[in-house]
């Protein structure tokens, strides 16, 4: 990590790329004793863990889509746990309200009949957010999360507070029970770095959930992270460089994906709307990370084609017609995917 402590005068300073080197090597370290404790408690789901760490250490938030059973809020526990960050939990349902999210100000009155208000903080006022079932709650509560997920500081009755840093929302779905539930409005969905698909885990880590779970509790993970080793992971993801043939695929990819300007056919024809410079950002930002987790210096090509369909899944719509032939988005993600060559 950076130091605030001058290099003596005769030992020379090092060039910025061997600075840079020494940084990613000690975090790596870091990341694989990360990956080893979350290891403990969640079983397969390799690839949901990678694009869970690939958020964090982007610094955004993510949106995990599964049925019921699949430990999503588990993940979130155990990241919260490793990382070494304060987390806090909100069961969102539909008579929620966007101060109980957010907090209000009551009325006090001090000994000598004087009144005030005074603040008190919502759970948001957290490191690590848990929006459990996101969808339940009405359009005007999910909205209350807008400002703290995008400028990290919440309004209050005219007052702003700035959150804890780092701070990260990890929300929850159910994509199968849908009655009594209220779409995420696209705004939102956009303030989303990833939204990671978690699918039934294979047999042999099922076996092994199985086993674990059902025996003798074991030891709880362990925190691997300090919340100032996650901000300094986070600046240090920026510094990375990123080559122009990366950078063009990025771009054709995020603009080969507006129906306005496809060269696609299957775009122009089955996409109603498509992802904005918020997309290409998230995907630099994601392509960077899933280097440094691979221990690169740089990202690759495969990078951007890997992290593709978390990236644009949520921020692109299929037309009804397109819905009505069973035109799936997936499909049209992968085709622009053969694009990059």
């Amino acid at each position: 990590m950076p130091s605030d402590i001058a290099a003596p005068p005769s030992q020379p300073a090092a060039p910025p790329a061997e600075a840079v080197l020494a940084e990613i090597e000690a975090l790596g370290g870091r990341i694989r004793a990360v990956r080893t404790e979350i290891g403990r408690a969640i079983f397969g789901q390799d690839l949901v863990v990678e694009q869970a760490l690939i958020t964090l250490l982007s610094g955004g938030h993510v949106l995990l889509v599964g049925v019921p059973g699949l430990g999503k809020s588990r993940l979130v526990e155990t990241l919260g746990s490793v990382l070494g960050l304060a987390p806090k939990r909100v069961q969102f349902t539909p008579d929620l309200m966007p101060a109980d999210i957010l907090g209000s100000e009551v009325l006090d009155e001090a000994p000598d009949g004087r009144r005030q208000f005074r603040f008190i903080p919502g759970p948001v006022f957290c490191q690590l957010l848990m929006a459990d079932e996101i969808n339940r709650a009405s359009p005007r509560t999910q909205s209350a999360l807008l400002q703290a997920m995008q400028e990290q500081r919440v309004a209050v009755a005219g007052v702003e507070h700035a959150l804890p840093r780092p701070f990260h929302v990890l929300a929850t779905q159910n994509p199968i029970e849908q009655e009594g539930t209220y779409p995420l409005p696209e705004a939102q969905l956009d303030r989303f770095l990833l939204q990671i698909d978690v699918a039934y885990p294979d047999l042999a880590a099922e076996r092994a959930m199985l086993l674990a779970t059902t025996g003798a509790p074991g030891e709880p993970p362990r925190a691997a992270l300090t919340a100032a080793q996650l901000l300094a992971a986070q600046a240090l993801i920026r510094r990375l460089p990123v080559g122009e043939s990366v950078l063009a695929a990025i771009l054709a990819l995020v603009r080969g994906a507006r129906p306005e300007s496809a060269a696609i056919e299957a775009v122009r024809s089955h996409v109603a709307w498509g992802p904005g410079p918020r997309a290409a950002q998230a995907l630099m930002l994601a392509c960077r990370a899933r280097a440094l987790l691979d221990g690169r210096l740089a990202p690759s090509i495969e990078d951007v084609a890997a992290l593709a369909h978390p990236v644009l899944r949520h921020r692109m719509a299929l037309s009804f017609a397109a819905r009505a032939e069973g035109v799936a988005l997936a499909g049209v993600i992968d085709r622009l995917i053969e694009t990059l060559g």
